[in-house]
């Protein structure tokens, strides 16, 4: 399903059923495109680490495409980690954050006292569903900037895919703020979209430097 000439809408509204229906989704984020599930299903899950060929035992995070389907989870949050999250969110930034709920634990792993969240901006905003995401590669192959990079395997056995054409290729900075309210400091766990420094200036903006 293309995004190009105004099907914007009709992408959200196909995403939400696909993602209420326990299907699996490749769409676009904003820098390579993503494999998409609820974060609740189990079945779904195990299919997407199927698809990519193995699971790694890896924390995935949590995408949302609207600020109020993500209230609940940044009202259980301390002063500086929403701070944070007003600060960077929407972006190409991955927060860890604390998760005193429990919130989305087949997402967390082992420790489901930390979650990763993202917000993503751009065509697909306003969708209601959140989504457990990781990238739509192959493991150990690069993920695709590109619909056409996805392998042919992965679109075969997904339910939805929607080509939003060249992304960036750059994957989301993931930054751990989890100890951001008990007295630690922000971290960089993976480089990516966002610099160091660029991420230094914008919290500065709300008094976290």
């Amino acid at each position: 399903m293309p995004l190009k000439r105004g099907g914007a809408a009709a992408a959200r509204t196909a995403l939400e059923r696909t993602i209420a229906g326990g299907g699996v989704a490749v769409f676009p984020s904003d820098g390579v495109y993503g494999l998409a599930c609820d974060p609740l299903d189990a079945a779904a899950i195990h299919r997407i680490h199927r698809l990519k060929g193995r699971d790694d035992g890896k924390p995935a995070a949590v995408m949302y495409f609207s600020p109020l389907a993500m209230r609940e989870l940044v009202a259980e949050l301390g002063p500086r980690a929403a701070a944070a999250v007003s600060a960077l969110l929407p972006g190409p930034v991955t927060l860890v954050v604390k998760n005193p709920g429990h919130r989305y634990p087949l997402a967390c792993r082992e420790d489901v006292e930390r979650l990763g969240v993202r917000l993503l901006a751009g065509p697909l905003a306003g969708a209601m569903c959140p989504l457990f995401q990781t990238s739509a590669n192959i493991s150990g192959k690069p993920a695709p900037g590109r619909f056409e990079d996805v392998a042919g395997s992965i679109l075969e056995g997904v339910d939805l895919a929607i080509d939003g054409g060249e992304l960036s290729g750059l994957p989301s900075t993931v930054v751990d703020i989890a100890a951001i309210d008990d007295g630690g400091d922000w971290e960089i766990l993976r480089e990516g979209a966002i610099s160091e420094g660029d991420l230094a200036s914008a919290l500065a903006t709300v008094g976290l430097d």
